[in-house]
């Protein structure tokens, strides 16, 4: 019986190691990229969402905001420095005037060696 449980404990340890090193946070302060609305607004729907999007050490994201969130546009100026978060899926972009916006990551993408931002 002991044969059998010790293998089973190694394994999902392993499992859960694996996981907590996906999700790792990334930080850290870089120029914004773009801005852009993301759907539309109705009647059910009042605030406009943006996508957030932004060069960190390794990869390019967007980061949408969420649903119900009041957002200035005019608080993120396209080129200007934003500190950023990221873990897993889920981010936060603190513009240069100092408002913060939760957001989801929803596009991930590669930056070649040279393109990556200066820190």
């Amino acid at each position: 019986m002991r044969n059998l449980f010790a293998p089973s404990i190694v394994a999902l340890a392993i499992c859960l190691t694996g996981t907590s090193f996906a999700a790792q946070k990334e930080s850290g302060t870089t120029k914004l990229v773009n801005v852009e609305p993301a759907g539309t607004t109705e009647k059910h729907h009042k605030h406009q969402q943006y996508d957030f999007t932004f060069d960190a050490q390794t990869h390019e994201y967007t980061c949408r905001s969420k649903e119900g969130d009041k957002i200035n546009a005019t608080d993120f100026v396209v080129g200007s420095n934003i500190d950023y978060q990221v873990k897993g899926n889920k981010g936060k972009v603190r513009g240069s005037t100092g408002k913060e916006v939760s957001c989801t990551i929803v596009r991930v993408a590669d930056l070649p060696k040279s393109a990556a931002p200066a820190q």
